[in-house]
């Protein structure tokens, strides 16, 4: 029954008024504007800060490098200096979301910043070709190691550096929904390990033994190979539109807690920069009238963008099961293959609301 609270959308959708009315919102597409503009501030600050706090940890290393000759701690620089680079396509990534949508990029300029995500991976791998390179090098042709007690410094610097940016990177890449930013803080916390390396082969050339300092720093491009593996899923997935499957089923909820709405048919959702966009089709009474239908589907968006975090708009389409009284509107699209939005169960979800 509708008006049972004990029903488990009566419960969403009780949810869903209390947090209506407590959550401080505004539908204004200028406040989402605005809204869209702070999370790329706050990404831009996140790479000025682990730009500074990197380029700080690359100029001690490199100074160190320069002094003991460590190809370990050579590659472990590299490394920390081309993280560093990252912050240049992901900034302007950054700056080009702002652009506000024009009729070539109807949907914005934000997946510019998926762009810059195979900019980091490029970046990525050129680092890892590079250490590889040295330590092979470095095998052939042995060189010893000096002032140990710089190189371990150095490597203590470098984890601290790495793990603190890796940190802020993350945690701030979660809170504006940037998968790029993520990423590139996952790199930087490998990096603050493979630092940690460093020391291993220190320790090594401290006890007469000359090749662990290139074995560590074959080490060190194995881990920078296993980042680049995890960070290019990320960032493929980014580009494939694949999101949290547990989002969809929360929009379905949310969708099926709108009293008036029988079902739900189909959800498809993608990012747009930090922003997620859906599309969705709802299952109405066919005898509705066109202002009772379009305001069921605004419900619907409303409902969907308090139930779904960083989705900013969705575009709802009605439907209904056919009868005879209101045969398939579809059908006059049948010869052009499977329609965008096809028909809902004809049996309606068993626990979706009547109204």
């Amino acid at each position: 029954m509708a008006g049972n609270h004990s029903h488990p959308h009566g419960r969403v959708r009780t949810r869903h008024r209390i947090a209506h009315l407590l959550t401080p919102h505004s539908h204004d597409p200028r406040d989402r504007t605005d809204a869209a503009t702070e999370t790329s501030r706050e990404g831009m600050r996140a790479l000025w800060v682990s730009l500074v706090v990197l380029g700080a940890t690359t100029l001690v290393q490199a100074a160190v490098v320069a002094l003991s000759g460590s190809v370990a701690l050579l590659g472990d620089t590299v490394h920390n200096a081309a993280d560093a680079l990252t912050a240049i396509p992901l900034g302007i990534a950054f700056v080009l979301g702002r652009r506000a949508a024009d009729r070539r990029y109807t949907y914005g300029y934000g997946r510019a910043e998926d762009l810059a995500g195979i900019a980091v991976l490029a970046v990525i791998a050129a680092s890892a070709a590079f250490a590889g390179y040295e330590a092979v090098t470095r095998l052939l042709h042995p060189r010893d190691i000096t002032h140990l007690w710089a190189v371990a410094a150095a490597a203590l610097t470098g984890f601290l550096g790495n793990e603190w940016v890796a940190r802020h990177r993350i945690r701030t890449g979660r809170r504006i929904g940037s998968a790029a930013l993520v990423a590139d803080g996952l790199h930087a916390r490998a990096d603050g390990f493979t630092s940690l390396a460093v020391l291993l082969g220190a320790g090594g050339a401290a006890a007469g033994m000359p090749y662990a300092d290139p074995v560590v720093g074959l080490l060190i491009t194995a881990a920078i190979l296993l980042v680049l593996r995890d960070a290019a899923r990320q960032v493929c997935r980014r580009l494939m539109d694949a999101v949290d499957p547990h989002l969809v089923e929360t929009a379905e909820d949310a969708l099926r807690s709108v009293a008036g709405v029988r079902d739900c048919g189909p959800v498809r959702m993608r990012w747009i920069g930090h922003a997620l966009r859906a599309e969705a089709v709802i299952v109405v009474d066919p005898h509705l009238t066109v202002v009772e239908a379009h305001r069921l589907a605004v419900a619907a968006e409303h409902a969907l963008i308090h139930a779904v975090p960083r989705l900013t708009a969705a575009g709802v389409h009605t439907d209904h099961i056919p009868t005879a009284a209101a045969p398939d509107p579809h059908a006059a699209l049948a010869h052009h293959g499977p329609h965008p939005h096809p028909h809902p169960n004809p049996h309606p979800h068993p626990h979706a609301p009547t109204g």
